[in-house]
């Protein structure tokens, strides 16, 4: 239970060598609503309208949800900002649970992060295969279904396509063909998701060329999707027919009520993942002090505003029911009424929009998870080889390397509905245990210079806490049993090697012993 004082993560920086600080707030806003804006509103958002057997939807009442989460949200980015702006060093949550918290709560708070970022990029590179096989479709050009799907999904539209007097949709015909037309290998069907693949392959070159170069990068691609999203949203102004938001046959506005409203602000929970990514890059930030709370607290107010938007038009255009796919603005657009060809265009540009949108996601997090990596190695609590700088390019990586193979293997063969919800919880998780750690540094901690503070403290963090654990019950128990699970392995791997490898506890105890 050992804390890490904010003196010795600042020695650890001047022992090891530290990041590169280039970044400005405007490279931290862009980072933020880069990884925010991506595959939760371009994928999650029809299944929280709609519902699935698990929970009910939330049909035109999902701007309630979205404002429901950007609320458990911005108590949470008020706490990530004090801590991002007090200890500007790379490792986000983890960093400031091991100064808050202690060593045993921090590891935990790393593992879990895990989840936030290398599993939550399996699902965003799965959502970006998606839209991408749409987009390269309006060109007349399409990719072998076995080498554009996963194992799982196409075994599920085999049998969906089977089933008699079943009706399916193109998309799911064309997945099902995955399990007839896929080459065999010890007797099962070859069945890999390749632009997944390589989509994590290129931005993982970016990643280990450099920040600056990575983020400009993300500066132009979070360019182009908020002008798309823009786009979506002034054209479908237009296509707006008020009774599919107040049709008392299909249950108007509210037709799941607060039950509805509550489980679908759970789901779509994985649309505002991303904002706290911006303290992964403390330590490569100019002005910290400024600049970091800045970043965090206008990336969450930027894309509130755009998802509000966004799902008032989307479910004016189009009845709620019909937006139930992993492409609810595509489908939006298809069920709206309209010039053709008006509504072809957008379905191209939203199509391209998303490509860009998610890859900007990519980018983000997969900068975001070597970087916690970077700090639990410095720390001894993983392998030192994780610790360790490029010497040309100033970026950790080995750790970006081994990201990129972990996240790419698993987009190759990974179901998106499995990965979503898990990193919800996880991210959830995070945010209560970064709450609970501002409460808990302003005690231990005073003198502490704050060139940002929580207002209202312990009253906002603790209901950021509230709000976090009321979202996390929305979840289904199969989520919290694997997150169980997770928790569990990374509890042995702590006790059998970053106990013992303690960078802290060995600098307080030298040979070896209890502090």
């Amino acid at each position: 239970m050992a804390r890490k004082s904010v003196s010795d993560f600042e020695e650890d920086v001047r022992s090891h060598g530290g990041l590169k600080r280039t970044l400005g707030k405007w490279h931290l806003t862009a980072l933020g609503v880069g990884a925010t804006i991506g595959a939760g509103i371009f994928v999650t958002t029809g299944t929280a309208i709609v519902g699935d057997p698990l929970r009910p939807g939330a049909g035109p009442a999902i701007i309630f949800s979205f404002l429901l989460t950007a609320i458990a949200c911005g108590f949470a980015a008020l706490c990530y900002a004090e801590f991002a702006a007090m200890v500007p060093i790379s490792g986000s949550a983890y960093t400031y649970a091991y100064a808050a918290l202690g060593e045993f709560v921090a590891w935990i708070i790393g593992w879990d992060l895990i989840i936030e970022y290398a599993v939550g990029n399996i699902g965003v590179a799965i959502g970006w295969s998606g839209y991408f096989r749409e987009l390269i479709g309006h060109f007349g050009w399409s990719l072998p279904s076995w080498l554009a799907t996963d194992y799982r999904s196409a075994h599920a539209a085999f049998v969906q396509v089977g089933t008699a007097g079943s009706v399916v949709d193109v998309t799911t015909q064309y997945i099902a063909s995955a399990w007839a037309s896929a080459p065999h290998l010890f007797g099962l069907p070859l069945i890999i998701n390749l632009p997944a693949v390589a989509v994590v392959a290129l931005i993982t070159v970016v990643l280990v060329i450099g920040i600056k170069e990575s983020a400009d990068a993300n500066n132009a691609m979070v360019l182009l999707k908020v002008g798309i999203i823009l786009f979506f949203i002034a054209v479908g102004l237009f296509l707006i027919h008020p009774l599919n938001w107040t049709n008392p046959t299909t249950g108007g506005f509210a037709p799941n009520g607060i039950a509805g409203v509550s489980a679908a602000a759970a789901i779509i929970f994985f649309s505002y993942i991303g904002f706290d990514a911006v303290s992964t890059a403390a330590e490569e930030t100019r002005n910290p002090g400024k600049d970091m709370p800045f970043g965090i607290i206008m990336s969450l107010v930027v894309t509130t505003v755009l998802y509000i938007a966004i799902s008032f038009v989307m479910t004016g255009m189009a009845p709620w029911q019909q937006l139930g796919t992993a492409e609810p603005m595509i489908t939006a657009l298809r069920f709206a009424a309209g010039p053709p060809a008006l509504l072809n265009a957008s379905r191209f540009i939203v199509s391209l929009g998303a490509v860009i949108a998610m890859g900007s996601v990519l980018l983000v997090f997969q900068l975001g998870q070597p970087r916690i990596f970077f700090s639990m190695s410095r720390d001894g609590l993983l392998p030192p080889v994780l610790a360790k700088v490029h010497p040309r390019f100033k970026t950790p990586y080995v750790g970006t390397i081994l990201t990129g193979i972990f996240v790419a293997v698993f987009a190759a063969f990974a179901n998106i509905a499995e990965v979503v919800d898990l990193t919800n919880i996880g991210t959830l998780f995070a945010f209560v245990l970064v709450s609970a750690g501002v409460i808990v540094l302003r005690r231990t901690d005073p003198d502490r210079p704050r060139p940002f503070r929580v207002p209202w403290v312990p009253v906002t963090p603790l209901i950021s806490i509230a709000a976090c654990l009321y979202l996390m019950t929305q979840l289904p128990a199969i989520t919290w049993i694997r997150f169980i699970i997770w928790l569990a392995v990374g509890l042995v791997l702590y006790f059998t090697y970053g106990y013992a490898h303690s960078t802290l506890r060995h600098r307080r105890d030298p040979v070896g012993g209890n502090e």
